[in-house]
């Protein structure tokens, strides 16, 4: 494509923008910061000035054409092209986002599935939940104060009251939003087949990040891998007294630890399940906490997600999973070594960014087995596993 009818093109999109209620975005003179470049970049100032007035001088002096042609030909777009480079060097740039923001959360929109018999779409339920949680956070925020767009080399900005959904928006080059009431930036790029990535950054996004993924729950189990909300059958009162006990026991841990690991066994039947879904449904949601449910090959593939200040871990059958390594079947497979790793923390926190949220993370791992004779004694170890219970009342 020509350069002619490649200007033509973005021309034509630009109006498109036009058309979708973008404004172009005029730059104001600032004597402060105008004084500034004066001070400290005279040359560069000197030289750009000098080119728009021979431009000036170059369109005022052909002989060739009449007096009032010249005149015209002051607005042409060479010379229109110099006066904005002048004006975009002797003004400051629009406000962007604030790259010292020690908090970002980064998603793609849509999120798309690839199905395979061979692996658990790990992946695609985490980039689902950031995703949601981008959502979230960007519908608790509401209409910015502040929308601009830089697009072929120009600027242009959207007026807040006429702001309706980020669907709607268009979206050609680079779309930047403020919120003045939390100082939070968040910039839009669109990529092929619409898809857009979201980057929100601010000095602080825990609170916003703990709003949107409240009532939060994930299940990283085969075809049945997918984000949604935690579902318990029986409350905690409807166990008997013992348990009830046990639950305000490390209910009270939750309060005070930062890391908590639990480890119930019991023969089927006795409701070790249904009493992970309801301790994580009473007393971990309201506290924030969100809720991963995994099955064997999540536990071997998973890592915490790092913006995520709390989260709980359910994991059934973990007789199964934390095999004694002195047996001959456990020395087949690293799912004994991944799970202490989780539960030591050396799996995720073995290199930490001290600016970014996991810095404090809690983490609380709910397990349970039908017996812990087959279990890893590393596993059962003090320091791993602060409590442990045996279920034996039979739910009916």
């Amino acid at each position: 494509m020509g350069y002619d009818n490649f200007n033509q093109s973005n021309n034509a999109q630009s109006k498109g923008l036009l058309a979708s209620g973008w404004r172009p975005l005029n730059r104001d003179l600032d004597i402060g910061f105008f004084a500034n470049i004066v001070v400290n970049d005279t040359w560069s100032l000197a030289k750009r000035s000098a080119d728009f007035v021979s431009d000036v001088a170059d369109a005022l002096s052909r002989k060739q054409y009449s007096w009032w042609a010249n005149i015209l030909n002051v607005f042409s777009d060479s010379v229109q092209y110099e006066f904005n480079e002048l004006w975009n060097f002797i003004t400051p740039d629009p406000a962007s986002p604030d790259r010292r923001h020690k908090d970002v959360l980064v998603a793609q929109t849509p999120i798309v599935q690839l199905v395979s018999r061979d692996s658990i779409p790990i992946d695609y339920v985490l980039n689902r939940l950031e995703e949601i949680t981008v959502k979230n956070i960007l519908e608790i925020l509401g209409t910015p104060d502040l929308i601009t767009q830089y697009y072929w080399e120009r600027y242009f900005y959207f007026p807040p009251e006429r702001f309706t959904t980020w669907e709607r928006l268009e979206v050609l080059g680079y779309v930047s939003a403020y919120w003045k009431e939390y100082d939070i930036w968040v910039q839009v790029e669109t990529f092929e087949k619409g898809k857009r990535q979201y980057t929100i950054s601010a000095p602080d996004l825990a609170p916003l990040i703990n709003k949107a993924t409240f009532d939060v729950a994930v299940i990283l189990s085969g075809y049945k891998s997918r984000v949604g909300k935690i579902n318990s059958e029986y409350p905690i009162r409807s166990f008997p007294a013992e348990i009830q006990s046990f639950t305000d026991r490390v209910q009270q841990a939750i309060l005070s630890e930062q890391q908590v690991a639990v480890l119930i066994n019991g023969e089927p039947g006795t409701g070790k399940t249904v009493w992970t879904q309801a301790i994580a449904k009473e007393v971990l949601m309201p506290l924030g906490y969100v809720i991963f449910i995994l099955d064997h090959d999540a536990v071997e593939n998973f890592v915490p997600p790092s913006y995520l200040e709390r989260i709980c871990l359910i994991i059934n059958e973990a007789d199964n999973l934390a095999k004694n390594r002195a047996l001959e079947s456990a020395q087949e497979n690293s799912k004994t070594e991944h799970i202490l790793s989780l539960l030591d923390g050396t799996l995720y926190q073995s290199v930490i960014d001290e600016s970014g949220i996991h810095i404090q993370q809690k983490l609380v791992v709910l397990m349970t087995c039908n017996t812990t004779d087959r279990m890893d004694p590393a596993l059962l170890r003090k320091g791993r596993v602060d409590f442990t219970y045996e279920f034996v009342h039979k739910f009916v």
